[in-house]
């Protein structure tokens, strides 16, 4: 193939790509279904791209750790974790398609053009025929428009910004994590049950495009039931000292203080409003409080006592493999797949997996299925096994992945920090299992368009 038809065809429109020293893609433009990176041997290779480094290194590193956990249960290795418990049974321990699935990584950095960089890497030099990962909503909508321009799936890691599967979505992209605005949905009702609904909150905001949507869904949900907001201030995500962001709240009026910060920015903004005070101070003749909309396990162990009391949301958590009672006396039943997959997890890696582990080996399985469903690796073919799949036993109940826009819709869990954990691992408490129709919006609210699934060749 000359490179004037690659650069008019191919995978990736840069003039870079030829002189870069790297393989081209496989492309078989002589064949009537060519797609990109087509398995030809007795394997095919998925790209996992996590930050390894940066502020959320510590949920890459998670992520990491049950990508290969799913690639040992798609192989036939171990016990097979939520395989078992998977609604769809189309995988056998045979690999994909027969073929034995073999991975490569990249670290994103928690940046856009690096977690391009690698993604590009992988897709041109090692041949990836899906790409996943990250742990950052401005890494995801980077790397999900390289996918759809290359030609090859993007099943999303860890993000939570409405624009992924909003404004920014693309046919080729996938999401199983829920995002902000379900966060808002689940969360106002049981912050204004709590806390009333005469309230003053200050938002802290990390400053790109997740920080931007969790604000805007937590501001509209709550303001809508009578909250009013006082102040939004941005915070570079590459700040580690939050103080001279905190000491403004203490003059604001505000008896609320939002954090709209994840990973490392929310254990060190938390750490620091606690450092200042704020948690036993009475404002407006009521109780100080702090919400953090987004939770992961990793980030509470990382706050330690900090996290007491603090409402937020999270997509999973680990406790549903042992069933629990919530605060009003609702009785929630052991879940049997995140059961599997507690029990997989810990005994590969000695600690119960993170909401981050759980959506990304969700991801893989999910993938891997629809491409034995569709019968094929053409990405065109396997979006449309994905788009409308309706599914269960992958740990959150029934899940739509719906067809308009790629995100999955399932139940949203609302969690508080432990006043007393029993272990290091056991610092957050389910209080609420919001029920997906709570959190259902119509697509064309956040605008995008998904465009046409691109095969790349």
């Amino acid at each position: 193939m000359s490179n004037s038809n690659f650069t008019r065809r191919g995978v990736l429109k840069t003039s870079a790509v030829a002189g870069a020293g790297l393989a081209l893609p496989t492309i078989f433009t002589n064949r009537a279904n060519a797609f990109t990176n087509e398995p030809t041997g007795s394997t095919v290779t998925l790209g996992f791209n996590v930050p390894q480094t940066g502020p959320y290194a510590d949920e890459g590193a998670d992520e990491l750790r049950a990508y290969q956990l799913a690639v040992e249960h798609l192989n036939g290795e171990g016990d097979g974790g939520m395989i078992n418990t998977f609604s769809s049974k189309t995988l056998d321990g045979t690999g994909i398609l027969g073929k034995k699935v073999e991975y490569v990584t990249g670290d994103t950095q928690t940046k856009s053009d690096a977690a391009r960089a690698s993604a590009r890497s992988m897709i041109e030099k090692d041949g990836a025929i899906m790409i996943t990962g990250g742990s950052s909503s401005g890494v995801a909508v980077a790397v999900q428009a390289l996918c759809q321009e290359a030609g090859v799936i993007f099943m999303a890691g860890l993000t939570h910004s409405n624009d992924t599967t909003g404004k920014d979505k693309k046919a080729n992209g996938f999401r199983h994590f829920f995002n902000s605005y379900m966060s808002g949905a689940a969360l106002a009702p049981v912050l204004a049950n709590a806390y009333g609904n005469d309230r003053k909150a200050y938002h802290l905001t990390a400053d790109y495009n997740w920080g931007y949507t969790t604000e805007e869904a937590v501001r509209n949900s709550t303001e809508a039931l009578g909250w009013e907001t006082v102040a939004a201030v941005k915070t570079p995500l590459t700040q580690t000292d939050f103080s001279s962001y905190i000491a403004p709240v203490l003059q604001s009026g505000a008896d609320v203080l939002v954090l709209n910060h994840y990973g490392g920015n929310m254990v060190n903004s938390l750490t620091n409003a606690v450092q200042f005070g704020l948690r036993d101070k009475m404002v407006n003749d009521k109780n100080f409080e702090i919400v953090v909309p987004l939770y992961s396990r990793l980030m509470a162990r990382g706050a330690g006592a900090n996290v007491k009391g603090i409402y937020g949301s999270t997509n999973w958590h680990w406790s549903l493999s042992q069933g629990f009672t919530t605060p009003d006396g609702t009785e929630v039943a052991p879940d049997a797949a995140s059961a599997a997959f507690v029990k997989s997890f810990g005994e590969k890696y000695g600690f119960p997996p993170s909401q981050a582990a759980h959506t990304c080996y969700c991801q893989t399985i999910l993938y891997a299925d629809a491409v034995n469903r569709a019968g094929s690796f053409n990405p065109c073919a396997v979006a449309e096994a994905l788009e409308g799949f309706e599914f269960d036993g992958l740990g959150n109940g029934p899940t739509l992945y719906r067809a308009e826009d790629h995100q999955c819709f399932k139940d949203v869990l609302v969690v508080r920090g432990k006043e007393n954990p029993q272990s290091e691992f056991d610092l957050l408490e389910v209080v609420e299992v919001t029920p997906v129709g709570q959190v259902t919006y119509d697509p064309s609210i956040f605008g995008g368009d998904l465009g046409s699934c691109n095969p790349g060749a």
